[in-house]
């Protein structure tokens, strides 16, 4: 039973997110609480069951305590993601943040690491991609965020064309920062390969239905787009491996 734990914890993630577009006002807040929390509990129950208490352990040191705190940084200075505010939208605030914020990085960034353990061996390369693989799916999620008014920039200029509510500083921060996590994940992640098909899912899912949503169902289609191109220069690859391995196999 347990290695179906990460698949049933995926299903109950993929429904939540299916509920979003349906709702809106208190429902919509709620249900994207909601999402966060599966998607961490998700990420850190298969860290906890593919690599051990002190993987998972350290995982959430890093990118949830990290996270608070470089987000903490971020609300009081203005650095390295721009001059922003989140509203009280999304439940009490630690630190100005919203509690469910820094759930949000692990979630994602647990994945982002596994698919660049499988996509390269060179130890700075993997820490790059997977820093890549973790702030481009902020090119979605940030655009999402500011049209529901959970958080706001004071002055979101320069931006990305069609999206001018967010300004490209961010991106860049997210970048740096997402970097520096997986150089500090990567002490004690390890590389060894593990029962990693749910996390592989998860990215491509969040790829796949990020760009729909955004194009068909939330009125965003340039994040749509600016989205697919940057996810995909990790969620691209990744498919691409799984799928030489599933034809190695048939052959």
């Amino acid at each position: 039973m347990t290695p179906r734990l990460p698949w049933l914890g995926l299903g109950l993630l993929i429904l939540a997110q299916i509920c979003y577009p349906l709702t809106s006002g208190g429902a919509r807040a709620a249900v994207t609480v909601t999402t966060v929390v599966l998607g961490f509990a998700l990420s850190v129950g298969h860290a906890a069951l593919t690599r051990g208490p002190r993987v998972a352990g350290a995982l959430v040191l890093v990118t949830t305590g990290g996270g608070l705190l470089v987000e903490a940084v971020g609300v009081g200075t203005g650095f390295p993601f721009g001059d922003y505010t989140y509203s009280g939208q999304l439940g009490p605030k630690i630190a100005g943040v919203p509690w469910v914020i820094p759930l949000a990085w692990t979630w994602m960034a647990w994945p982002a690491w596994l698919a660049a353990v499988r996509l390269t061996h060179n130890h700075a390369a993997r820490v790059l991609v997977a820093g890549v693989g973790l702030a481009a799916w902020d090119v979605f999620l940030d655009p999402q965020m500011v049209a529901e008014g959970y958080w706001t920039w004071s002055n979101p200029s320069p931006s990305l064309p069609g999206i001018p509510d967010v300004p490209l500083g961010n991106y860049l921060g997210w970048l740096v920062v997402a970097v520096l996590m997986m150089a500090a994940l990567s002490t004690v992640a390890g590389t060894a390969p593990g029962r990693d098909a749910p996390m592989y899912a998860l990215y491509l899912w969040t790829w796949c239905s990020s760009i729909l949503a955004h194009a068909a169902f939330l009125d965003l289609p340039a994040s749509a787009g600016w989205g697919a191109l940057a996810m995909g220069l990790v969620a691209v690859p990744l498919a691409a491996s799984l799928v030489r391995i599933d034809d190695g196999v048939r052959a």
